[in-house]
């Protein structure tokens, strides 16, 4: 069967977005995957005479790219299906949300009204999102040589570093957004994108590598407050499954506009587990409901997802919690250090906690 992958690269200025294709061309193509590059939208217009400065107003010309944007998307979609290729990764050059950096909030509501979307449907449309930074956070003198000899790159370090937190902020509350900084060389970045990447298609193989602590009840206004942090809502029912296999249909969303999932798990090792996910239709959905386990219960959460020191935190608020919740985090590797935020406080690990499991609190 035929699999198409639709992911976004993103990022600041400076941050590698142009060689970083050249590396996943190379890189999957080897894997086996048909690559295909939609074009950064905003390059296309503005070279050809749309731009900010020319249309109406700011809010005419966001609306003219991210309608682009959507028409580009849907075409390289459609081509897609018409290709002979089993494994298809579609690579957006930036998003739909990318726009959000660019604008007002008024301007980005207004924007989502006239093309008649939601926020979570144009976010949540990318199965994945993969954030360079800057070279202006971390290694300032690479950025300013480049910015040196490149006279369409105008922003100063201060602005192009708080740019780029924008677009983070702009993306944070995705299922699968991931960040990479400049801790490392240039070379070895564009391969922690590359096992990114890899690790997110499951080549060779999904693996999850997880961690989960119990940490005392947050301060819910203060997460909300924060540019770098999203709430969602979950509804997750467990579905009758083999031994040693984990079965769920997720829906996420918020303000009434939901996307669907589907997910198995099968345990390789105690934070290591393969995980096969899959997006479903509204129809799809309801239909796996009709295998739902019956003793175990629905669990409904509030999600707050928090990007920090360039980790993705995901922080659940149960409603039969008044005192504690939990804080996940993905990592590409067992080894990698985690920047736990300091006004997350934390009680206890509780990965290998069977009690701490959401199949085990489904039972409560």
């Amino acid at each position: 069967m035929q699999k198409i992958t639709k992911i976004v690269l993103t990022g600041g200025p400076c941050a590698g977005k142009s060689t970083a294709m050249s590396w996943i061309q190379n890189a999957f193509t080897e894997r086996g995957y048909k690559v295909l590059f939609v074009p950064e939208v905003a390059t296309e217009l503005i070279t050809g005479g749309v731009a900010p400065w020319t249309c109406g107003s700011n809010l005419e010309y966001q609306y003219c790219q991210m309608l682009q944007q959507m028409q580009k998307e849907e075409i390289f979609a459609y081509a897609a299906q018409t290709m002979p290729d089993e494994k298809i990764l579609i690579v957006c050059d930036r998003g739909m949300m990318d726009n959000r950096a660019y604008m007002t909030e008024e301007e980005f509501q207004a924007a989502l009204k006239r093309i008649n979307k939601t926020e979570v449907e144009i976010r949540d449309d990318y199965e994945a999102v993969f954030h360079l930074v800057t070279a202006a956070k971390g290694v300032p003198e690479i950025y300013l040589k480049n910015k040196d000899n490149n006279q369409a790159r105008t922003e100063s370090v201060e602005k192009a570093a708080a740019l780029d937190d924008k677009l983070i902020s702009a993306w944070t509350g995705h299922p699968h957004l991931r960040v990479i900084d400049n801790s490392t060389g240039f070379e070895s970045k564009m391969k922690r994108l590359i096992s990114e990447i890899a690790g997110f298609l499951g080549e060779p193989e999904p693996y999850e590598i997880e961690r989960k602590f119990l940490i005392e009840y947050p301060e819910l206004a203060y997460l909300e407050s924060r540019s770098d942090c999203q709430k969602v809502e979950i509804i997750q029912t467990y579905l009758n499954a083999g031994p040693d296999e984990e079965a769920r249909v997720r829906q996420r969303g918020a303000d009434g506009s939901y996307i669907y999932f589907k997910t198995i798990k099968k345990k390789i090792t105690e934070t290591s587990r393969i995980e096969i996910e899959e997006r479903l239709s509204q129809a799809e959905y309801l239909k796996n409901l009709m295998n739902a386990d019956t003793n175990l219960h629905q669990i409904r959460k509030n999600r707050y997802c928090l990007t920090y020191e360039g980790q993705y935190f995901e922080i659940d608020i149960y409603p039969f919690w008044t005192d504690k919740a939990i804080v996940e985090i993905e990592l590409l590797s067992e080894e990698e250090e985690i920047k736990m935020p300091e006004f997350l406080h934390v009680i206890k690990e509780v990965t290998d906690d069977v009690n701490y499991k959401n199949s085990s609190l489904a039972r409560l």
